[in-house]
This record gives structure tokens, sequence and C-alpha cells, in this order.
């Protein structure tokens, strides 16, 4: 995922330590592994869609609107145990066509640096062949490492 900043910036952003094998190229837009920190506790956060509080799904069709409203419930989720999105440490984006995924690459870029700013967890995209909840195009899981 490319989300236009450099990953060297992302060493800076939280006080997770990031994996990168010597003599391995730099990754744009997540990171090969992250280390937590001694002491932290850890937070799972469940596969998050594009529900709204009411459990009503947000952008029926628009995949970019879909991976916003689920990134801010996985942000949510982490805020709410008293972290920050810097605390997330791995990530898993399930989508149910990658090209879909890929076309809405800027606004997902954009969604994530309005939310993660320039933290980039070890991440992997997975495509599947349906989601749970009808008409849903993205789902997030997360695990967090908080202080």
């Amino acid at each position: 995922m490319d989300l236009g900043t450099s990953p060297e910036e992302n060493e800076h952003v939280s006080e997770q330590e990031i994996i990168l094998p010597e003599g391995w190229r730099r990754p744009r837009g997540y990171s090969n592994g992250v280390l937590a920190p001694a002491g932290s506790r850890t937070l799972h956060v469940a596969g998050q869609i594009a529900w709204d509080a009411e459990e009503t799904l947000v952008g029926p069709g628009d995949f970019a609107a879909q991976f916003a409203q689920a990134l801010d419930n996985v942000v949510t989720v982490v805020r709410s145990a008293g972290g920050e999105p810097a605390h997330v440490a791995t990530m898993t984006v399930y989508v149910i066509d990658k090209r879909q995924y890929l076309e809405a690459l800027p606004a997902v870029g954009a969604a994530w640096t309005s939310r993660c700013g320039k933290h980039y967890p070890a991440m992997a995209l997975v495509e599947v062949a349906d989601l749970l909840e009808e008409g849903a195009l993205v789902e997030i899981s997360a695990v967090a490492y908080l202080p």
C-alpha cells in the first residue's frame, strides 16, 4: 500500500520498533515487522466493517467510504482501550475485490493519513470470496500494543 510518505518517517511515530531485515528494501505503506515495547498490553480488535454506531452499513457500493468507516471503527476501539493509532502493530485488511481496493488507493491513502498519520503497522491485504454482512466490501482487524 503506497500512502505517499517515506517509510523512514514511520520509525519515529510510535514507541514500537520497526523491524527491517538487513539487505531488504524498505516497504512503502506498511512495515515488515513491528516489535512492541516491553510491558505493553495487547489489544486484539475484531474485524470491523463499515457499520456506524447503529450498525447501519455506511457507503453502500463505495469502497473508499467503507474503508474509511471500517478504519474509523478500528481506531475507535483502540482509543476506547486507552490507545492511539500509533499503538497498532499489525492490521489485516480483507477485501472482496482487490481491484476495488487498487482503484480506491488514493482515497484509501487519504483516509489512512487523516486517521493514522505516518504510522504504518505490519499489514496484510487478503482477497476473500465474501464477508458476513451483505454489501460489505472491506473488513479490517488489528492488534495494538498499549502502554
